[in-house]
C-alpha cells in the first residue's frame, strides 16, 4: 500500500555525473526488478554534453522513468515520485527562503508569508498562536509525500497546492493536508482544538481520506468555497426561472456543480394567464443554462458544469431526451448541459408488461386537478399516492395528453444514453421512500453527479416594494440542497483496519465544513444550517477487491459490499449521534426516522456481534442526530488519483493507461499491481454488469442518499440487454444511475464532485 521509497539526497545548482549515478541508485535501491541498468544508461546518454542543473536533471530522470512504467514494473512511479518531490522541495524553498536540505520549512512562515500576498484568508493567522502552529508544524510527517504516486503527487501540485499570484510555488503537500485540518477545526474548543487539527492530519496525510476538491483547493484560501455542489427547484413562474439562474450562476462562479429541477414548469404550449398555446416550454429555459454553464466558468479553471432533471410524465419529456443528440434541430439541443429523468415506479411497471404511457402538462394539472402530480411518490414497492394520482389525471377528459408506448419512451433515452452517456436515471418513489426526512419534504430530483438525495423545494417570491428609495424583495425561502462531501479510501483505510478512529474524525471534518462555509445563495445558507446534510462517501473499491483476492464478478463481491457497507453506515450513524450529543441536533431531527427508528426498521438492521444497532439506536432517541443526511458516494475520481487508488466503486478501465492532462500525457498502472492481483483486475467493459448491479444494490442498502453508479457496455450492446439492466436495478431497489459509458462515448467528469 505504501512505497518502500526512504527520503533521498537533493542535488542543487550544478551537478556531476558522479552526483546522477548517486541520486539514481538512492531513487532505486528499495525496489527489487526494475531494470536500473537500462535506465540509467538511457539516462546518462540523454544528459551527456549537457550542463548538468538539478532541476534539469531532475525533470529528465523523471521523464525516464515514467518511460520504464508499464505493468511488469509499476514501481517506477515511486521512482518519479521520489525525484518529483525533490524539485517541489528545491522550488519551495527558493521561494520561501530556507535550506533545501529541510525539505519543510516554518509553517507559520508560509501562513504568515500567504495571508500578507492575499493568498490566505486571515482567518488561520487570527485563530492559531504562533505557539500552536510551531506545535502543529512537529506533527508534519516529510515521509508520507512518498506515499503518492507519480501522478497522484503531480495532479496534487498541479491543481491544489497553493501558489502565489504568478503560479509560484509556496505550499508542499503535508503543508495543504495541514492548513486544511486546521481550517476546519478552527472553531472548536481550544482546549482539544490541537488535538483534532492533529487527528485530522492523521487521516488526510495517511491518505486513509480525502476531502471534496473544492475544500482540497480552497481550505485556508480568500477565494472559493468549500462545497461540492447544490440542487435547486426551478418554480413555475418567469421571476422565479431567471432568478435561479442567477444563482446558478452565483454557485457556479464559486465553483459549485449544479442540479436543477424543472419538473414544475409548464410545457410548451401551455397557456399563461389564460392565453392558451402560448408557453415555450422547458427547453428554452434549458438554454439559457447551458449559455449560463459556458460563459461563467469555475474560478477561470473550467465551464460551469449543471445536470437538468425532468419528469417522464411531462409533456416535453421527447423533446428534453433529444436534447443533448448530436443531430436533429439545433434549437432544441443543449450540448453543454447534462439531463436526467425522474421515473416513477409506475412507469417501470408499464415498461414490463408494454402498456402506454400518458404526458402530461404539470401546470394544466395544477389548475384543473387542484394538485401538483410531481408532489407525490408510491409509498410502497406495489403503489401509492402518485400512482393513484397519476390514473386520476389519466381518467380526468379536461386534461389533455399525448399518449406513447412506454417502451418507446424507453429506446428514445437508451439512445440517448449510447451516443452522448446520459440522461442520468433517478428512481424517484425507491429514493423518497428510502428519505429520512420525508416528515419535511421530498426529493425531486438530484445533482450533478447523481448520488445527493435531499429534501428540495421552490424559492417563491412574494413581494417586492420599494421603501426609502431603495428596492426591497421578500422571498420564502426553499430548500435549496447543499452538498459537502468526502470519502474513505477503502483500500488504504480498510487494510489498515483504521474505520473506528477515521469514521469519526472524518465526520466531524464534514460538520465543520458547515459552519465555516460562506455561500452566496441565501437560501442555500439557510438549508444547509436546517439539514446540516453531508455525504460520506468511499473510493478504492476494485483495488481493495484485488488486493482481497476476490473476484468483481462474484457472490462473494456482493456479500461483501453488504457487509462492509452496513459497518461503514454504522460508524457514520454513530459518529453524527455523538456529535449531536456534543452539539446538538439537526433542526427538524424531530418526526424524522432517525428519531422514530423506522430508518433502522425498514433497511432490516439487527444486533450482530460487531454492531449494537438497538443500542444506537435509543442512543439517537436520547441525543438526536447531528446530521439530517450523512452518506452519498460521489465519482471522486480526481481525489482517487490524488490517493492512488481507483475510482468511486467503478471497476478499472484498463489495467495500464496514459492519464492526459492539458499539456502531457502520464503512463499509470492500476494500483499494487502485482502478479496476484493482476487476474482480479478486470476492465469495466468486460465485467458483466448485472454483477456491478447486485453490488450495488447490496451496499445501496446502508447509503442513506445515493451512489455515483455507472453502467459500462459495449458499442454493439442490444437494446433488449441495456434495459434488462435498467429493470434489473429498479426491481433491485437502487436509486440512480449516472451515466451509460460506451466503448464510443467520452465523458467529461465531474470536478466539483470529486472527494
Amino acid at each position: 500500500m505504501a512505497s518502500p521509497l526512504k527520503t533521498v539526497r537533493i542535488f542543487t545548482g550544478a551537478m556531476t555525473i558522479e552526483d546522477v549515478y548517486e541520486l539514481i541508485g538512492q531513487v532505486t535501491a528499495s525496489f527489487e526488478g526494475l531494470d536500473v541498468e537500462r535506465y540509467t544508461e538511457r539516462a546518462i546518454r540523454a544528459l551527456e554534453g549537457k550542463t548538468l542543473q538539478a532541476d534539469h536533471v531532475y525533470e529528465l530522470l523523471t521523464m525516464h522513468a515514467l518511460d520504464m512504467l508499464k505493468a511488469e514494473e509499476p514501481d517506477w512511479t515511486f521512482v518519479a515520485t521520489a525525484l518529483y518531490l525533490n524539485r517541489l522541495y528545491l522550488d519551495a524553498s527558493r521561494n520561501r527562503g530556507y535550506a533545501p536540505e529541510e525539505r519543510y520549512g516554518s509553517l507559520h512562515g508560509l501562513i504568515e508569508k500567504l495571508t500578507d500576498k492575499g493568498i490566505f484568508a486571515p482567518a488561520l493567522i487570527e485563530a492559531y498562536t504562533k505557539e500552536e502552529v510551531d506545535e502543529l508544524a512537529l506533527a508534519i510527517d516529510p515521509s508520507r509525500d512518498l506515499l503518492f504516486t507519480y501522478i497522484g503527487l503531480r495532479t496534487l501540485a498541479d491543481r491544489y497546492l497553493a501558489r502565489d499570484h504568478v503560479k509560484e510555488l509556496y505550499e508542499l503537500p503535508q503543508e495543504r493536508f495541514m492548513v486544511i485540518a486546521m481550517t476546519l477545526m478552527q472553531k472548536e474548543a481550544k482546549e482539544r482544538r490541537l488535538g483534532l487539527v492533529k487527528e485530522a492530519y492523521w487521516a488526510l496525510s495517511n491518505l486513509y481520506m480525502t476531502v471534496a476538491t473544492p475544500t482540497l483547493s480552497n481550505a485556508g484560501k480568500s477565494y472559493g468555497q468549500l462545497s461540492s455542489c447544490f440542487i435547486d427547484t426551478v418554480d413555475d413562474s418567469l421571476r422565479g426561472i431567471y432568478d435561479s439562474n442567477t444563482d446558478v450562476a452565483t454557485l457556479s462562479k464559486g465553483g459549485g456543480g449544479i442540479g436543477v429541477y424543472m419538473g414544475k414548469i409548464r410545457s410548451r404550449g401551455s397557456d399563461i394567464r389564460g392565453f392558451k398555446g402560448v408557453s415555450s416550454g422547458v427547453i428554452p429555459w434549458m438554454k439559457q443554462l447551458n449559455n449560463t454553464a459556458v460563459s461563467v466558468d469555475q474560478l477561470g479553471m473550467r465551464q460551469g458544469s449543471i445536470a437538468v432533471y425532468l419528469d417522464i410524465w411531462h409533456k416535453d419529456i421527447l423533446e428534453f431526451l433529444d436534447a443533448k443528440l448530436n443531430n436533429g434541430d439545433e434549437r432544441l439541443r443543449t450540448h453543454d448541459i447534462f439531463t436526467g429523468v425522474c421515473l416513477p415506479d409506475h412507469f417501470m411497471r408499464q415498461v414490463e408488461a408494454r402498456g402506454d404511457w400518458c404526458l402530461f402538462d404539470p401546470h394544466e394539472i395544477r389548475t384543473v386537478m387542484g394538485f401538483s402530480l410531481e408532489d407525490h411518490f408510491d409509498e410502497t414497492e406495489t403503489g401509492g399516492s402518485f400512482t393513484e394520482k397519476y390514473l386520476a389525471c389519466v381518467n380526468e377528459p379536461r386534461l389533455s395528453r399525448t399518449t406513447i408506448p412506454a417502451i418507446d419512451l424507453v429506446k428514445r433515452y437508451m439512445r440517448s444514453q449510447l451516443e452522448t452517456g446520459t440522461p442520468y436515471m433517478f428512481f424517484r418513489d425507491a429514493v423518497n421512500r428510502a428519505n429520512p426526512n420525508k416528515h419535511a419534504g421530498m426529493v425531486y430530483s438530484s445533482n450533478l453527479c447523481s448520488e445527493i438525495m435531499q429534501n428540495m423545494s421552490p424559492t417563491t417570491v412574494e413581494e417586492e416594494y420599494t421603501r426609502d428609495g431603495k428596492i426591497v424583495v421578500t422571498k420564502t425561502p426553499g430548500d435549496f440542497v447543499v452538498c459537502n462531501l468526502s470519502s474513505i479510501a477503502l483500500a488504504r483505510a480498510v487494510r489498515a483496519d483504521v474505520l473506528e478512529r477515521l469514521v469519526p474524525i472524518q465526520m466531524r471534518m464534514l460538520d465543520n465544513v458547515i459552519d465555516l462555509n460562506t455561500i452566496d445563495v441565501p437560501q442555500a445558507e439557510i438549508t444547509n444550517k436546517k439539514y446540516r446534510a453531508v455525504g460520506l462517501g468511499t473510493f478504492g473499491w476494485h483495488h481493495l477487491l484485488a488486493l482481497e483476492g476476490i473476484r468483481w464478478e462474484s457472490v462473494e463481491a456482493v456479500h461483501y459490499a453488504d457487509k462492509l457497507y452496513e459497518k461503514i453506515a454504522y460508524l457514520t450513524i454513530q459518529a453524527s449521534m455523538r456529535l449531536a450529543e456534543e452539539k446538538g441536533a439537526y433542526d427538524v431531527f424531530e418526526g424524522s426516522e432517525w428519531q422514530t427508528g423506522e430508518y433502522f426498521a425498514r433497511r432490516g438492521y439487527r444486533n450482530s456481534d460487531e454492531l449494537d444497532w438497538e443500542g444506537l439506536q435509543a442512543d439517537i432517541r436520547t441525543n438526536g442526530m447531528r446530521n439530517a443526511y450523512l452518506m452519498a458516494v460521489a465519482p471522486n475520481s480526481s481525489t482517487a488519483i490524488i490517493a492512488g487508488s481507483t475510482a468511486s466503486i467503478d471497476p478499472i478501465y484498463k489495467k495500464v493507461y496514459a492519464e492526459e492532462k492539458k499539456n502531457y500525457k502520464i503512463p499509470v498502472t492500476v494500483p499494487d499491481l502485482t502478479p496476484e492481483t493482476n487476474w482480479f483486475y478486470k476492465s469495466a467493459f468486460e465485467i458483466d454488469q448485472l454483477w456491478s448491479i447486485r453490488q450495488n444494490a447490496a451496499r445501496g442498502r446502508h447509503i442513506d442518499q445515493s451512489i455515483s453508479f455507472n453502467l459500462y457496455v459495449k458499442n454493439n450492446i442490444k437494446a433488449k440487454e441495456l434495459l434488462a439492466m435498467h429493470l434489473e436495478a429498479w426491481q433491485l431497489g437502487m436509486k440512480t444511475i449516472y451515466y451509460t459509458r460506451s466503448t464510443t462515448v467520452e465523458i467529461d467528469e465531474c470536478e466539483s464532485c470529486s472527494s
